[in-house]
């Protein structure tokens, strides 16, 4: 797997140094540098390779809303804050995640798991032939049996999931993320952020939204490129 080159940028050194020993920590990041304002940022992403930034907000001089205004958009970013009351603005932007201080590396590995999940260049991740059918899921303390076949779509609700089926709907506190690694391969289709539909039941699609039965989902612009291609490699 290619190696996610990524630069922390804050203005209090010691919410670098964290973040710089919990990215040592993670396979597959590559720490680049790290930078204590805006300015300092802008020189790093013109000399260097960089896939992914995790960015304080509030920063003396030019913040950290303004140099994810003014960046390449291929270039992803993760916020990291100690201020709730960005999120939204945060979100707008179409950040990856908002993280609030302090940051732990449970929360952060999570983060990342959502970069690498919106920027794969497959469409699902592949698990080997093993699947008998049905999963298990945890829901109203008690693990329900789904059987694959019967999911039509997948919706994110922050921390909760709907699995939506033709006999009834599961909610259970799982990410989307984890969810789609317990799919098969080329049976399910990641669209958004938020869904992931059962390509069994799509009966229509534009570069927007695919139509499930009598649902229309939408198709967000970080994932259209590769539902076009798969339904164009039909």
């Amino acid at each position: 797997m290619k190696k996610i080159n990524c630069m922390v940028v804050d203005d209090e050194p010691t919410a670098r140094e964290i973040l710089k020993m919990h990215i040592e920590k993670l396979d597959g990041l590559v720490l680049v540098g790290t930078c204590k304002n805006a300015i300092e940022a802008f020189e790093l992403i013109n000399s260097q390779a960089v896939d992914l930034i995790f960015l304080d907000i509030k920063m003396p001089g030019i913040t950290g809303i303004s140099l994810a205004k003014s960046i390449n958009k291929n270039i992803k970013v993760i916020f990291t804050t100690a201020y709730r009351d960005y999120a939204v603005e945060g979100f707008d932007l179409q950040a990856v995640d908002y993280l609030l201080k302090p940051i732990s590396l449970e929360r952060l590995l999570q983060a990342v798991h959502k970069y690498k999940s919106e920027n794969s260049p497959v469409l699902m991740n592949e698990l080997p032939e093993q699947n008998e059918g049905f999963i298990f899921v945890r829901s109203n303390r008690k693990m329900v049996k789904i059987t694959l076949s019967e999911i039509t779509h997948i919706e994110s609700l922050s921390d909760y999931i709907k699995i939506y089926t033709t006999e009834n709907t599961v909610i259970t506190r799982e990410s989307i993320s984890n969810i789609e690694a317990k799919l098969p391969t080329g049976k399910f289709l990641r669209i958004h952020r938020s869904f992931i539909v059962s390509t069994d039941y799509i009966t229509a699609y534009t570069h927007e939204y695919v139509e499930l039965q009598n649902k229309s989902l939408p198709i967000s612009r970080s994932y259209r490129e590769l539902v076009i291609k798969y339904f164009e490699g039909l």
